[in-house]
C-alpha cells in the first residue's frame, strides 16, 4: 500500500470516529427555509413564478412562507384577483406555501381574511415582524 492510500484510508476512519459522515448526511437531508417578502404590486406574478421555480429546483424540499403586506396584498383578494393569480396562488398552497398576510395592510385596505384567497393566514403582528421572526427560525429572507 502506497503512502498516499495509507493516509487515505487512515483518514476515512477518523471521520467516521469523529462522526463527520453522519453530519454530512443530515445536511443534505436538511430542507430549506426560505421567507418570501412581497409588497410591490407589480411584482407578483414574478414574485409566484419565483416560488414555483424554486419548488422545482429542490424537488419540493423546501419550507416556503410568503409574507405579503402594502399594494401587493391587493392582487389577493379573492373576489379580484386575476385567473392567473389565483391559479397560480392555489397551485403553490398545494406544493405546501404558507402565505401570511400583514394584519396592519388587511386593516388599512378594510379586508379580512375571509376577503382573502384561500390559504391565507394573518401575520398579526405585522407583515415586517413576521419577516424579522422567520429570519429568526432559521429562514433565508427573499426579496425579489
Amino acid at each position: 500500500m502506497r503512502r498516499r492510500d495509507i493516509f487515505r484510508v487512515a483518514l476515512a476512519g477518523a471521520a467516521g470516529l469523529l462522526g463527520l459522515r453522519q453530519v454530512k448526511a443530515a445536511a443534505a437531508e436538511e430542507r430549506q427555509k426560505v421567507a418570501y417578502h412581497l409588497s410591490d404590486l407589480d411584482k407578483v406574478g414574478f414574485v409566484l413564478g419565483n416560488i414555483k421555480n424554486h419548488y422545482e429546483g429542490t424537488g419540493g424540499k423546501v419550507d416556503i412562507v410568503l409574507v405579503v403586506h402594502g399594494p401587493a396584498l391587493a392582487a389577493f383578494k379573492s373576489k379580484s384577483a386575476s385567473a392567473a393569480v389565483s391559479s397560480r396562488f392555489s397551485g403553490l398552497v398545494g406544493d405546501g406555501l404558507a402565505p401570511h398576510a400583514c394584519a396592519n395592510t388587511m386593516q388599512g385596505m378594510d379586508v379580512a381574511l375571509t376577503d382573502l384567497l384561500d390559504g391565507f393566514h394573518a401575520a398579526e403582528t405585522g407583515g415586517v415582524v413576521k419577516l424579522a421572526e422567520l429570519q429568526r427560525q432559521g429562514y433565508a429572507y427573499l426579496r425579489p
